[in-house]
């Protein structure tokens, strides 16, 4: 399984990837799991709010509950949290830092990945 979410990641960042086909388990409280399972649903190169997430788990009013279970999330890239942003368009919030954050929009809407990796990493 390690080699194959190496391959997958690997692809991803070289820009031949935009969804991953590795088994996931998910475990978390039911509200985790639903915003989870939402932004699995976000396509690449695609971004939403976070209130447009918490309306598509349907709870409009809750922000800042889908921005914790965003940061609860502990598969980020695979389960694509950084697709979520401000509704003006801000970047906020990542587990890995606003400047990775920026780094995996950027290279899901510029397709360079493999300069994108190597930044990524450092």
């Amino acid at each position: 399984l390690h080699n194959h979410i190496e391959k997958e990641i690997g692809e991803y960042f070289a820009g031949k990837r935009k969804s991953f086909t590795i088994p996931l388990h998910l475990d978390g409280i039911p509200f985790q799991m639903k915003v989870w399972q939402e932004l699995l649903r976000i396509p690449y190169g695609e971004t939403i709010s976070y209130k447009e997430l918490g309306e598509r788990v349907g709870n409009p009013k809750a922000m800042r509950a889908v921005g914790a279970a965003n940061g609860a999330n502990s598969i980020a890239i695979i389960v694509p949290c950084h697709r979520v942003i401000r509704h003006n368009g801000h970047l906020q919030g990542y587990r890995g830092g606003i400047h990775r954050k920026k780094r995996l929009l950027e290279l899901e809407s510029s397709k360079q990945g493999q300069k994108r990796l190597e930044a990524f990493l450092h």
